[in-house]
């Protein structure tokens, strides 16, 4: 059964550099309230690991930690309908207002998508927007088509370095 689903507000540090956007939280991150939930989620180890560290296991630790490094959180879905939690599966996607975003945080230089999901529906609602815009490959546990190992995923995740 499809349920309608909001996503969070952004995590935002006072001057943000890079956005990352995912497309929509799944059903374990709704359910704990937490950008990447998940606990098979790459997504703590690949930003700790950008910079040689652990992830904490306590989630203010870690939103603590992406705001000291300048990185902004949000997902580029703000409300769907969805069945279950696989990307393919949303509907009646509405965006959330990432340009009046990056006129609010004009220090914003990259937007990160974090997945296919993410890229192409940032791309199809807004284009680049005078700000770098870059597809990663996606941190999800399921296994997709450009499936890459997390040292590869961690590779291609180090373009951010540059931006903050």
């Amino acid at each position: 059964m499809k349920q309608q689903l909001f996503s969070f507000p952004p995590v935002l540090p006072e001057q943000p550099k890079v956005l990352i956007l995912g497309s929509m939280p799944g059903s374990v991150s709704l359910d704990k309230n937490e950008y990447y939930g998940h606990p098979r989620n790459h997504f703590w180890h690949i930003i700790f690991g950008l910079f040689n560290q652990v992830p904490p296991e306590h989630y203010d630790e870690k939103i603590t930690f992406v705001k000291s490094r300048q990185i902004a959180l949000w997902d580029v879905i703000g409300k769907c309908s969805r069945e279950g939690s696989l990307d393919k599966n949303i509907v009646d996607e509405q965006p959330n207002d990432i340009i009046r975003l990056l006129q609010e945080y004009p220090a914003i230089r990259l937007i990160a998508c974090n997945g296919t999901k993410s890229y192409k529906t940032f791309m199809r609602h807004f284009g680049t927007e005078n700000v770098d815009v870059i597809k990663l490959p996606s941190t999800s546990p399921i296994p997709g088509r450009y499936t890459k190992s997390f040292k590869g995923k961690l590779e291609e995740w180090k373009q951010i370095l540059d931006y903050i």
